[in-house]
């Protein structure tokens, strides 16, 4: 098993950046295929960005591509989110998960997750 724990959220307003952090424990890091999810008020769980065991293969949904960057230091055991010209839509809470199959994304496909970390981009 793995534990997951999400830093770095917070309140900014539009055009800001933000980078999100999510610190693993337990089993080994490197193992796992590792994705960013979000989640808005009334919404479902979407997917964000994935990326590969060894930080080399990468994913985004079409609304953050260009914007944002995922990416992993499996010597830290972390991974990354930063976020680049936040607009208000993308205010959810952000969730990293861990799963076996990369290119993985619905939620479930993953069976770890974190407690997520809050986002909120004011106009």
């Amino acid at each position: 098993q793995v534990q997951l724990v999400e830093s770095g959220g917070g309140l900014v307003q539009t055009g800001d950046s933000l980078r999100l952090s999510c610190a693993a424990s337990g089993r080994t890091f490197s193992s796992y295929v590792m994705d960013w999810f979000r989640q808005a008020p009334g919404k479902e769980r979407e997917f964000v960005a994935g990326v590969g065991r060894f930080g080399i293969s990468t994913y985004y949904a079409d609304s953050v591509k260009g914007r944002f960057t995922i990416s992993r230091d499996n010597a830290k055991n972390t991974l990354y989110l930063q976020m680049n010209s936040l607009k208000p839509e993308d205010t959810a809470v952000y969730y990293c998960a861990a799963g076996e199959r990369l290119g993985a994304r619905r939620p479930t496909d993953f069976g770890f997750w974190g407690q997520g970390t809050q986002v909120t981009v004011s106009a």
